[in-house]
């Protein structure tokens, strides 16, 4: 009995090397590798300017970095509930400053400066990222998950 265990043990454990050797494309990091890492243009945060000059497509399981630059022209912030919750958020950077979230809602900038966002994108769907209280399609970004 106890050799019976044992053996199945042994097979199980086994099992991995015994896989098919099929070469993801990844490296060590798997999905975070740098192979697996796009840049998107950047968002641009300015009094009476496009927030961006066409909308994003992504694909889910693509890590993805882009930053959002104020001119500080006005006060403005980026609203995007869905959007920050379709997606995991590797990190933030401000000023040199990682900051690590477990999630995210909103965004604002008082004064001028640049905010660099990683992310995966997970979830699909069609999501958008945009100046609370606008009506205006410049102050809007359409994001697409597929």
């Amino acid at each position: 009995m106890k050799f019976t265990r044992l053996a199945a043990i042994v097979a199980l454990a086994a099992t991995p090397a015994l896989a098919d050797d099929d070469d993801d494309g990844f490296g060590l990091a798997g999905i975070l590798s740098a192979k697996n890492k796009e840049d998107l243009p950047p968002i641009t945060l300015s009094a009476g300017e496009p927030l961006a000059e066409e909308d994003w497509v992504l694909e889910s399981g693509t890590y993805y970095e882009f930053e959002i630059e104020s001119d500080g022209s006005q006060e403005l912030a980026l609203v995007g509930p869905e959007f920050f919750r379709a997606i995991w958020i590797d990190e933030i950077v401000i000023e040199g400053l990682e900051i690590r979230p477990l999630g995210l809602d909103s965004v604002e900038f008082d004064e001028a400066g640049t905010m660099e966002i990683g992310f995966l994108a997970i979830k699909p769907g069609k999501y958008y990222l945009k100046v609370p209280g606008s009506d205006g399609e410049i102050y809007r970004l359409d994001i697409s998950i597929e």
